[in-house]
């Protein structure tokens, strides 16, 4: 028997990664992944039909879930290679999380100051045995378990924090957004001791220090 659900939401996966394409994404490894995690899986029951859309979606907390065509330059320029050691700040729904380990990262520990946020997350990832996912802050002076290839903050600052340089292997990579001039791009950090590279603007909201409460 044919499965129509199934060959429908490939038709539905493959426009939407046609779509980011069209946004001038080239990157093979990403797009692929893309294709093959369900963004809807992540996405609050409410909003699932908006999930294939190029838009930031809500999430509970006050957070919410980066744009599809942010989260693939992120990701294309973070260089994710298989095996390595990712560090995750702000983990938000954990779609972002999910397409790292799609991409390979042997290990991927992720940082959510939002506790609700932390256990729903953890709780979808829960079948990728690679994926560790806790509450914490991410702007703490000393961050869990240091040593990692690769950092991938969702979120903006004014300049990169000495304890996230620490942090980073030598030959390390991580990307942030950067506010300067006025507004926030998508910087790259090619080594720890090197001046981020700042690139396209994208929107990303203010990193906020400590642990998240809702009142």
């Amino acid at each position: 028997m044919t499965d129509f659900g199934s060959l429908e939401e490939a038709a539905g996966n493959a426009a939407f990664v046609m779509a980011l394409r069209g946004r001038g994404l080239r990157d093979t490894a990403v797009l692929r992944a893309m294709e093959l995690v369900s963004r809807e899986t992540f996405a609050p029951q409410q909003l699932r039909e908006h999930a294939r859309r190029d838009i930031a979606l809500p999430l509970p907390c006050g957070a919410s879930m980066t744009a599809p065509v942010t989260v693939a330059l992120m990701l294309a320029l973070l260089r994710v290679e298989p095996g390595q050691r990712v560090l995750e700040i702000g983990t938000g729904s954990g779609y972002a999380t999910a397409l790292l380990a799609r991409l390979g990262a042997g290990a991927v520990l992720s940082l959510e100051r939002y506790g609700t946020l932390a256990a729903d997350a953890a709780a979808r990832l829960a079948p990728l045995s690679e994926v560790h996912v806790v509450q914490a802050d991410g702007l703490a002076p000393e961050l869990p378990d240091g040593g990692f290839d690769r950092i991938l903050v969702h979120g903006r600052v004014p300049d990169i924090p000495h304890h996230w340089r620490a942090a980073l292997e030598p030959g390390g990579r991580l990307v942030t957004g950067l506010d300067g001039d006025g507004c926030c791009r998508v910087a790259v950090l090619a080594t720890p001791e090197a001046d981020p590279e700042p690139g396209a603007p994208v929107r990303l909201a203010a990193l906020v220090p400590g642990l998240g409460r809702v009142l």
